[in-house]
Protein backbone atom coordinates (compact mmCIF):
# COMPACT_ATOMS: atom_id res chain seq x y z
CA UNK A 1 0.00 0.00 0.00
CA UNK A 2 2.89 2.44 1.01
CA UNK A 3 4.65 1.49 -2.76
CA UNK A 4 1.67 2.22 -4.19
CA UNK A 5 0.94 4.96 -2.44
CA UNK A 6 4.21 7.23 -3.45
CA UNK A 7 4.74 5.79 -6.72
CA UNK A 8 0.92 6.89 -7.42
CA UNK A 9 2.21 10.66 -5.54
CA UNK A 10 4.74 10.30 -8.58
CA UNK A 11 2.43 10.37 -11.48
CA UNK A 12 2.67 6.81 -11.68
CA UNK A 13 -0.15 5.19 -13.14
CA UNK A 14 -0.38 2.09 -10.25
CA UNK A 15 -1.94 -1.06 -10.13
CA UNK A 16 -2.57 -2.86 -7.33
CA UNK A 17 -2.96 -6.43 -6.59
CA UNK A 18 -3.93 -8.23 -3.77
CA UNK A 19 -5.04 -12.00 -3.25
CA UNK A 20 -7.14 -11.18 -0.05
CA UNK A 21 -10.45 -10.05 0.00
CA UNK A 22 -9.42 -6.60 1.69
CA UNK A 23 -6.42 -4.74 1.81
CA UNK A 24 -4.70 -4.66 5.02
CA UNK A 25 -4.94 -8.16 6.70
CA UNK A 26 -2.03 -8.44 8.05
CA UNK A 27 -1.27 -4.79 9.10
CA UNK A 28 -4.85 -5.21 10.96
CA UNK A 29 -3.79 -8.07 13.04
CA UNK A 30 -0.43 -5.81 14.19
CA UNK A 31 0.17 -4.71 18.13
CA UNK A 32 -2.85 -7.05 18.93
CA UNK A 33 -5.16 -5.62 17.05
CA UNK A 34 -3.66 -1.83 17.80
CA UNK A 35 -1.11 -1.67 15.26
CA UNK A 36 2.12 -0.26 16.52
CA UNK A 37 2.76 1.96 13.85
CA UNK A 38 6.77 2.75 13.82
CA UNK A 39 8.92 4.10 16.67
CA UNK A 40 9.26 7.54 17.43
CA UNK A 41 13.14 7.25 16.48
CA UNK A 42 16.08 8.69 14.31
CA UNK A 43 17.93 7.40 12.46
CA UNK A 44 20.33 5.71 14.58
CA UNK A 45 17.92 4.24 17.03
CA UNK A 46 16.24 2.55 13.87
CA UNK A 47 18.82 0.82 13.02
CA UNK A 48 20.42 -0.42 16.05
CA UNK A 49 17.08 -2.55 16.27
CA UNK A 50 17.61 -3.93 12.87
CA UNK A 51 19.68 -6.85 13.84
CA UNK A 52 19.80 -8.12 10.94
CA UNK A 53 21.47 -6.06 7.59
CA UNK A 54 20.48 -3.31 9.66
CA UNK A 55 23.02 -1.27 7.52
CA UNK A 56 21.60 -1.88 4.15
CA UNK A 57 18.18 0.22 5.32
CA UNK A 58 20.73 3.31 5.85
CA UNK A 59 19.42 4.82 3.04
CA UNK A 60 15.85 4.19 2.95
CA UNK A 61 15.84 5.48 6.85
CA UNK A 62 17.56 8.71 6.17
CA UNK A 63 14.99 9.73 4.05
CA UNK A 64 11.89 8.66 5.73
CA UNK A 65 12.34 7.77 9.14
CA UNK A 66 9.89 7.05 12.52
CA UNK A 67 9.10 10.71 13.15
CA UNK A 68 8.32 11.19 8.68
CA UNK A 69 5.80 8.36 9.51
CA UNK A 70 4.07 9.65 12.18
CA UNK A 71 3.81 12.79 10.20
CA UNK A 72 2.70 10.67 7.21
CA UNK A 73 -0.58 9.18 8.83
CA UNK A 74 -1.11 12.29 10.72
CA UNK A 75 -1.79 14.08 7.66
CA UNK A 76 -3.65 11.14 6.45
CA UNK A 77 -6.18 12.09 9.52
CA UNK A 78 -4.80 9.28 12.35
CA UNK A 79 -4.24 11.08 15.46
CA UNK A 80 -1.42 9.08 16.87
CA UNK A 81 -0.11 8.55 20.62
CA UNK A 82 3.51 7.83 21.56
CA UNK A 83 3.43 4.74 24.64
CA UNK A 84 6.55 3.25 26.92
CA UNK A 85 9.42 2.63 24.29
CA UNK A 86 8.77 5.21 22.15
CA UNK A 87 5.84 2.68 20.40
CA UNK A 88 3.64 4.60 18.40
CA UNK A 89 -0.11 3.62 17.93
CA UNK A 90 -3.32 5.00 16.74
CA UNK A 91 -4.85 7.50 19.64
CA UNK A 92 -8.13 5.39 18.80
CA UNK A 93 -6.01 1.67 19.62
CA UNK A 94 -7.41 0.35 16.36
CA UNK A 95 -5.38 -1.17 13.40
CA UNK A 96 -8.23 -0.59 11.17
CA UNK A 97 -7.76 2.95 11.45
CA UNK A 98 -4.24 2.74 9.47
CA UNK A 99 -5.43 0.63 7.02
CA UNK A 100 -8.39 2.26 6.41
CA UNK A 101 -6.39 5.31 5.92
CA UNK A 102 -3.86 3.69 3.36
CA UNK A 103 -7.02 2.56 1.36
CA UNK A 104 -8.79 5.55 1.39
CA UNK A 105 -5.56 7.78 0.11
CA UNK A 106 -4.95 4.64 -2.67
CA UNK A 107 -8.51 5.61 -3.97
CA UNK A 108 -7.97 9.10 -4.10
CA UNK A 109 -4.95 8.70 -5.83
CA UNK A 110 -7.01 6.51 -8.67
CA UNK A 111 -4.85 3.46 -7.93
CA UNK A 112 -6.37 0.78 -9.75
CA UNK A 113 -7.03 -2.39 -6.68
CA UNK A 114 -7.60 -5.61 -8.18
CA UNK A 115 -8.88 -8.84 -6.05
CA UNK A 116 -6.11 -11.37 -7.96
CA UNK A 117 -3.14 -13.81 -6.81
CA UNK A 118 -0.38 -12.69 -8.72
CA UNK A 119 1.48 -16.20 -9.99
CA UNK A 120 4.61 -15.34 -12.08
CA UNK A 121 7.19 -12.22 -12.55
CA UNK A 122 6.49 -11.69 -17.05
CA UNK A 123 10.67 -11.08 -18.00
CA UNK A 124 12.31 -10.43 -21.30
CA UNK A 125 15.67 -8.99 -22.09
CA UNK A 126 16.69 -8.89 -18.25
CA UNK A 127 13.39 -6.68 -17.77
CA UNK A 128 10.16 -6.88 -16.03
CA UNK A 129 7.08 -6.67 -18.49
CA UNK A 130 4.12 -7.22 -16.18
CA UNK A 131 2.91 -9.80 -13.47
CA UNK A 132 0.93 -12.99 -14.98
CA UNK A 133 -2.09 -13.30 -12.31
CA UNK A 134 -4.92 -16.30 -11.92
CA UNK A 135 -7.15 -14.04 -13.37
CA UNK A 136 -5.17 -12.75 -16.17
CA UNK A 137 -1.99 -10.36 -16.91
CA UNK A 138 -1.09 -6.84 -16.05
CA UNK A 139 1.30 -5.55 -18.46
CA UNK A 140 4.23 -2.97 -16.70
CA UNK A 141 7.79 -1.21 -17.00
CA UNK A 142 8.21 -1.73 -13.40
CA UNK A 143 7.27 -4.37 -10.57
CA UNK A 144 7.47 -3.92 -6.97
CA UNK A 145 7.19 -7.63 -5.22
CA UNK A 146 5.51 -6.62 -1.60
CA UNK A 147 4.07 -9.79 -0.69
CA UNK A 148 5.78 -10.07 2.76
CA UNK A 149 7.38 -13.32 4.38
CA UNK A 150 5.81 -16.66 5.40
CA UNK A 151 4.75 -16.20 8.93
CA UNK A 152 0.83 -15.96 9.54
CA UNK A 153 0.25 -17.35 5.90
CA UNK A 154 -3.31 -17.10 6.85
CA UNK A 155 -2.68 -13.41 6.04
CA UNK A 156 -1.29 -14.08 2.74
CA UNK A 157 2.19 -14.65 2.98
CA UNK A 158 2.70 -17.42 1.66
CA UNK A 159 6.08 -17.56 0.44
CA UNK A 160 4.96 -16.49 -3.29
CA UNK A 161 7.31 -13.68 -3.26
CA UNK A 162 10.13 -15.68 -2.26
CA UNK A 163 9.50 -18.04 -5.02
CA UNK A 164 8.76 -15.58 -7.42
CA UNK A 165 12.46 -13.62 -7.03
CA UNK A 166 14.15 -17.33 -7.06
CA UNK A 167 12.19 -17.73 -10.56
CA UNK A 168 13.80 -14.30 -11.52
CA UNK A 169 17.46 -15.53 -10.26
CA UNK A 170 17.49 -13.84 -6.87
CA UNK A 171 19.22 -16.19 -4.13
CA UNK A 172 16.67 -16.19 -0.97
CA UNK A 173 18.55 -16.72 2.15
CA UNK A 174 17.15 -19.02 4.71
CA UNK A 175 14.14 -18.44 6.00
CA UNK A 176 13.15 -18.98 9.82
CA UNK A 177 10.80 -16.98 12.55
CA UNK A 178 11.61 -14.00 14.38
CA UNK A 179 9.64 -12.78 16.93
CA UNK A 180 8.55 -16.17 18.04
CA UNK A 181 7.55 -18.69 21.02
CA UNK A 182 10.21 -20.78 22.16
CA UNK A 183 10.29 -24.57 23.08
CA UNK A 184 12.03 -25.96 26.27
CA UNK A 185 14.50 -28.80 26.81
CA UNK A 186 12.78 -30.63 28.78
CA UNK A 187 8.84 -30.25 30.19
CA UNK A 188 8.84 -27.95 32.92
CA UNK A 189 7.08 -25.05 31.35
CA UNK A 190 4.83 -28.04 30.03
CA UNK A 191 3.80 -28.66 33.60
CA UNK A 192 2.84 -25.28 33.90
CA UNK A 193 0.87 -24.32 30.75
CA UNK A 194 -1.53 -21.96 30.30
CA UNK A 195 0.30 -20.07 33.90
CA UNK A 196 0.72 -16.48 32.54
CA UNK A 197 3.31 -14.45 34.67
CA UNK A 198 2.74 -10.51 34.36
CA UNK A 199 5.98 -8.07 35.82
CA UNK A 200 8.52 -10.43 36.09
CA UNK A 201 12.04 -9.72 34.49
CA UNK A 202 13.68 -11.96 31.95
CA UNK A 203 17.43 -12.04 30.45
CA UNK A 204 18.14 -14.20 28.20
CA UNK A 205 21.98 -16.25 28.23
CA UNK A 206 24.40 -17.56 25.02
CA UNK A 207 26.82 -19.82 26.21
CA UNK A 208 26.18 -18.11 29.95
CA UNK A 209 26.85 -14.66 28.69
CA UNK A 210 24.19 -12.16 29.28
CA UNK A 211 23.00 -10.72 26.18
CA UNK A 212 19.40 -9.49 26.83
CA UNK A 213 17.03 -8.61 29.18
CA UNK A 214 13.36 -7.12 29.75
CA UNK A 215 10.61 -6.21 31.95
CA UNK A 216 7.12 -7.13 31.48
CA UNK A 217 4.74 -10.33 31.12
CA UNK A 218 4.98 -14.18 29.32
CA UNK A 219 3.46 -17.07 29.24
CA UNK A 220 4.19 -20.85 29.96
CA UNK A 221 2.62 -23.44 27.15
CA UNK A 222 2.86 -27.11 26.47
CA UNK A 223 6.08 -26.18 24.00
CA UNK A 224 7.69 -23.98 26.12
CA UNK A 225 7.32 -19.80 26.76
CA UNK A 226 5.82 -17.42 24.40
CA UNK A 227 4.15 -14.17 25.50
CA UNK A 228 5.34 -10.25 24.70
CA UNK A 229 8.80 -10.64 27.02
CA UNK A 230 9.64 -14.20 25.35
CA UNK A 231 8.79 -12.94 21.59
CA UNK A 232 10.93 -9.83 22.09
CA UNK A 233 13.40 -11.79 23.70
CA UNK A 234 13.67 -14.58 20.71
CA UNK A 235 14.97 -12.13 18.04
CA UNK A 236 18.50 -11.98 19.96
CA UNK A 237 18.59 -15.52 19.97
CA UNK A 238 19.90 -16.64 16.34
CA UNK A 239 22.41 -19.56 16.83
CA UNK A 240 21.24 -22.26 17.86
CA UNK A 241 23.43 -24.53 15.60
CA UNK A 242 25.97 -23.08 17.46
CA UNK A 243 25.40 -21.35 20.87
CA UNK A 244 23.39 -22.72 23.97
CA UNK A 245 20.73 -20.01 25.35
CA UNK A 246 18.96 -20.41 28.51
CA UNK A 247 16.39 -17.76 29.79
CA UNK A 248 16.43 -16.92 33.77
CA UNK A 249 13.32 -15.25 35.07
CA UNK A 250 13.04 -13.10 38.16
CA UNK A 251 9.81 -14.11 39.63
CA UNK A 252 9.77 -10.77 41.83
CA UNK A 253 11.84 -7.81 40.63
CA UNK A 254 10.66 -5.41 42.97
CA UNK A 255 12.15 -7.06 46.09
CA UNK A 256 16.14 -7.39 46.26
CA UNK A 257 17.26 -10.27 47.84
CA UNK A 258 17.81 -8.82 51.49
CA UNK A 259 14.00 -7.81 50.98
CA UNK A 260 12.73 -11.43 49.51
CA UNK A 261 14.60 -12.98 52.13
CA UNK A 262 12.98 -10.88 54.75
CA UNK A 263 9.68 -11.49 53.23
CA UNK A 264 10.40 -15.69 52.91
CA UNK A 265 11.30 -15.56 56.75
CA UNK A 266 8.29 -13.96 57.40
CA UNK A 267 6.03 -16.33 55.58
CA UNK A 268 8.45 -19.18 57.24
CA UNK A 269 7.09 -17.93 60.55
CA UNK A 270 3.71 -17.71 59.27
CA UNK A 271 3.49 -21.00 58.35
CA UNK A 272 6.32 -22.79 60.71
CA UNK A 273 4.79 -26.08 61.24
CA UNK A 274 3.00 -26.62 57.61
CA UNK A 275 4.68 -28.83 55.01
CA UNK A 276 7.48 -27.19 53.18
CA UNK A 277 5.16 -27.82 49.45
CA UNK A 278 1.84 -26.07 51.31
CA UNK A 279 4.02 -22.26 52.75
CA UNK A 280 4.26 -20.99 49.40
CA UNK A 281 0.73 -19.97 48.57
CA UNK A 282 1.03 -16.01 49.37
CA UNK A 283 4.23 -15.82 47.38
CA UNK A 284 3.49 -17.53 43.97
CA UNK A 285 0.73 -18.58 41.94
CA UNK A 286 -0.80 -22.31 42.57
CA UNK A 287 0.54 -24.33 39.48
CA UNK A 288 4.45 -22.60 40.10
CA UNK A 289 4.82 -23.87 43.23
CA UNK A 290 5.96 -27.79 42.61
CA UNK A 291 7.89 -27.17 39.51
CA UNK A 292 9.61 -24.82 42.36
CA UNK A 293 9.88 -26.97 45.14
CA UNK A 294 11.01 -29.74 43.08
CA UNK A 295 14.14 -27.29 41.49
CA UNK A 296 14.93 -26.32 45.22
CA UNK A 297 15.29 -29.89 46.26
CA UNK A 298 14.04 -29.99 49.28
CA UNK A 299 11.36 -32.09 50.82
CA UNK A 300 7.81 -31.25 49.37
CA UNK A 301 6.78 -32.44 53.08
CA UNK A 302 10.13 -31.01 55.31
CA UNK A 303 8.28 -28.89 58.07
CA UNK A 304 9.06 -25.61 57.17
CA UNK A 305 10.49 -25.07 60.39
CA UNK A 306 12.95 -27.43 59.71
CA UNK A 307 14.49 -25.62 56.54
CA UNK A 308 18.00 -24.87 57.03
CA UNK A 309 19.62 -21.71 55.70
CA UNK A 310 21.25 -23.60 52.92
CA UNK A 311 17.90 -24.44 51.59
CA UNK A 312 16.18 -21.32 51.72
CA UNK A 313 19.31 -19.14 49.75
CA UNK A 314 18.35 -22.17 47.22
CA UNK A 315 14.83 -20.98 47.30
CA UNK A 316 15.35 -17.56 47.03
CA UNK A 317 18.44 -18.33 44.42
CA UNK A 318 15.47 -19.72 42.00
CA UNK A 319 13.06 -17.08 42.41
CA UNK A 320 15.31 -14.62 41.47
CA UNK A 321 17.11 -16.81 38.39
CA UNK A 322 13.92 -19.40 37.94
CA UNK A 323 15.92 -21.24 34.96
CA UNK A 324 14.28 -22.42 31.16
CA UNK A 325 16.34 -24.38 29.19
CA UNK A 326 15.83 -23.26 25.46
CA UNK A 327 15.92 -26.03 22.64
CA UNK A 328 15.36 -23.84 19.20
CA UNK A 329 12.28 -21.63 18.17
CA UNK A 330 8.88 -22.28 16.98
CA UNK A 331 8.14 -22.90 13.34
CA UNK A 332 7.97 -19.29 11.10
CA UNK A 333 4.81 -19.90 10.55
CA UNK A 334 3.99 -18.97 14.23
CA UNK A 335 6.54 -15.87 14.65
CA UNK A 336 5.28 -12.23 14.09
CA UNK A 337 7.90 -11.66 11.26
CA UNK A 338 10.12 -13.54 9.15
CA UNK A 339 14.22 -14.07 9.07
CA UNK A 340 16.05 -14.08 5.92
CA UNK A 341 15.17 -12.90 2.56
CA UNK A 342 15.63 -12.12 -0.51
CA UNK A 343 19.28 -11.50 -0.13
CA UNK A 344 20.27 -7.94 0.21
CA UNK A 345 23.71 -7.44 -1.97
CA UNK A 346 21.43 -8.25 -5.07
CA UNK A 347 19.20 -5.30 -4.18
CA UNK A 348 20.07 -1.50 -4.63
CA UNK A 349 19.39 0.13 -1.09
CA UNK A 350 18.64 3.50 -2.37
CA UNK A 351 15.84 2.50 -4.94
CA UNK A 352 14.90 -0.99 -3.85
CA UNK A 353 15.69 -1.98 -7.61
CA UNK A 354 16.93 -5.43 -8.21
CA UNK A 355 20.50 -5.77 -9.65
CA UNK A 356 19.37 -8.39 -11.71
CA UNK A 357 16.38 -7.56 -13.20
CA UNK A 358 15.50 -4.46 -14.64
CA UNK A 359 12.41 -2.50 -13.21
CA UNK A 360 12.07 -5.03 -10.43
CA UNK A 361 11.79 -3.83 -6.95
CA UNK A 362 11.45 -5.19 -3.64
CA UNK A 363 10.02 -4.24 -0.27
CA UNK A 364 9.43 -5.09 3.38
CA UNK A 365 9.84 -8.52 4.58
CA UNK A 366 10.82 -10.14 1.37
CA UNK A 367 13.84 -8.85 1.97
CA UNK A 368 16.51 -10.26 4.25
CA UNK A 369 16.10 -7.82 6.82
CA UNK A 370 14.03 -7.91 10.45
CA UNK A 371 13.72 -5.88 13.44
CA UNK A 372 13.18 -6.16 16.92
CA UNK A 373 9.53 -5.77 18.12
CA UNK A 374 8.29 -1.95 18.90
CA UNK A 375 7.04 -1.01 15.45
CA UNK A 376 10.75 -1.69 13.73
CA UNK A 377 9.35 -3.93 11.41
CA UNK A 378 6.69 -1.94 10.53
CA UNK A 379 9.08 1.03 9.83
CA UNK A 380 11.08 -0.91 7.08
CA UNK A 381 7.73 -1.54 5.60
CA UNK A 382 7.49 1.52 4.95
CA UNK A 383 10.75 3.49 4.20
CA UNK A 384 11.82 0.22 1.85
CA UNK A 385 8.12 0.70 0.48
CA UNK A 386 8.49 4.33 -0.06
CA UNK A 387 11.71 3.75 -1.83
CA UNK A 388 10.47 1.29 -4.16
CA UNK A 389 7.65 3.13 -4.85
CA UNK A 390 9.77 6.68 -5.82
CA UNK A 391 12.40 5.03 -8.02
CA UNK A 392 9.53 2.64 -9.98
CA UNK A 393 7.52 5.83 -10.79
CA UNK A 394 10.84 7.67 -11.79
CA UNK A 395 11.61 4.81 -14.01
CA UNK A 396 8.24 4.67 -15.52
CA UNK A 397 8.59 8.70 -16.91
Amino acid sequence: MMAAICAAEQGGSVTLLEPNERLGKKLNITGKGRCNVTNDADLETLLANVPRNGKFLYSAFSRFDGRDTKAFFEKLGVPLKTERGNRVFPVSDRAFDISGALERRLKALKVTLVQDRALSLEIEDGAVRGVRGEKRSYPAEAVILATGGVSYPATGSTGEGHRMAAEAGHTVTPLRGSLVPLREKGNLCARMQGLSLRNVSLTVFENNKKIYTDFGEMLFTHFGVSGPLVLSASAHMRYFDKKNYRLEIDLKPALDEQTLDRRLLSDFEKHANSDFCNALDDLLPQKLIPVLVELTGIPPHQKVHEITREQRRELLRLLKHFPVEIAGLRPVTDAIVTSGGVKISEIDPKTMESKLVKGLYFAGELIDVDAYTGGFNLQIAWATGRSAGIAAAQQEQ
